[in-house]
């Protein structure tokens, strides 16, 4: 039987609007959760109980399958494995630490070729005469990280992203325990890792139990290292680094295709799909429901998150915007 997909874009309420010279010019569909600090749904949109490929969003159970594997990492480090990151040069240089650490380099890495997902990194990499590398791929601290787990428990590390492969079983271990909902279904995600298929409910829960976690337990441990070290988690110019650096105690992680997740301090958690994918309508959307759960900071850093100018002339005239 084949899993449940999520329902068709038009049965889905609009999360953000394109808003051009005052005109509507375009739409933005998906599924919002938030959860209150007992777990609860304190408020949703569209249909969040079905299944999506949480795609990144999923990395920070990923990075704490590999700590109950016995692969010891800490800080930097371990925020990196729970990262996408931008590959700027603190990046890379982790990311050969922690391959150095269990005897491998670059050459083990099975991610895709390619350029930072920073444009200013890629245009500066392009301009130096480098081209797409496989540590270059946002993706590459995780994989680093589950090499050094394979190493660390004599498993093989030329079939690391297989299936069924020791350090797969724990992810979705993991992230059936923690999201406390089986895995629906089971692709392969960008950078050839397996991706699996949880609700954004569930997806909510599993950051929730992170941030609630005993101190000194895996998840806790991959909780702390990302909101110690944001910038390991995604990078110096982006949102997931922002909101950590601003809102403390909060964890945060976006994935690809406009999903993105977060849990507070205090156990309240959010997850959401925008339904086309679109990149441009995830800051409105995340800034917006940050408000509904009153997180304020002392700063303009929601106004940031929540910036998508629609540009007319190369002059701003108009914005995405959350629509609820």
């Amino acid at each position: 039987m084949s899993a449940p997909s999520a329902p068709s874009a038009v049965d889905l309420p609009v999360l953000a609007e394109v808003v051009r010279s005052g005109f509507v010019e375009g739409h933005h569909r998906g599924s919002l959760v938030i959860l209150d600090a007992d777990g609860g749904v304190d408020f949703a949109l569209g249909a969040p109980e079905l299944p999506v490929f949480p795609r990144s969003s999923n990395k920070p159970m990923q990075a704490t399958a590999v700590l109950r594997t016995g692969l010891e990492l800490e800080g930097e480090f371990l925020a990196l494995a729970a990262a996408s990151h931008s590959a700027e040069t603190f990046h890379l240089e982790a990311v050969r630490k922690i391959l150095a650490s269990a005897g491998l380099d670059e050459s083990a890495l099975q991610t895709p070729p390619s350029l930072s997902l920073d444009e200013d990194e890629a245009e500066a990499w392009i301009r130096a005469g480098g081209q797409p590398e496989r540590i270059l791929m946002d993706c590459s601290g995780k994989h680093a990280a589950m090499l050094a787990a394979c190493v660390r428990n004599g498993w093989d590390t030329a079939t690391y992203l297989d299936e069924n492969h020791p350090v797969q079983a724990e992810a979705r271990a993991v992230l059936e325990e923690l999201s406390g909902e089986p895995v629906a279904a089971v692709g392969t995600d960008g950078c050839g890792a397996p991706l699996m298929a949880v609700s954004l409910v569930a997806l909510a829960r599993a950051f929730r139990a992170h941030v609630l976690a005993d101190p000194g337990t895996p998840q806790r441990r991959v909780a702390d290292a990302m909101r110690a070290h944001p910038e390991y988690v995604a990078g110096t110019r982006r949102i997931d680094t922002w909101l950590m650096r601003a809102v403390p105690g909060a964890m945060a992680k976006m994935g690809a295709e406009s999903v993105q997740a977060v849990a507070l301090a205090d156990g309240r958690a959010l997850a959401f799909k925008i339904d086309d994918g679109a990149k441009r309508a995830l800051g409105p959307v995340l800034a917006a429901a940050l408000r509904r759960m009153g997180v304020s900071t002392p700063d303009d850093t929601l106004d940031r998150i929540a910036a998508a100018p629609l540009l007319g002339g190369g002059a701003p005239v108009g914005a995405v915007r959350a629509a609820f």
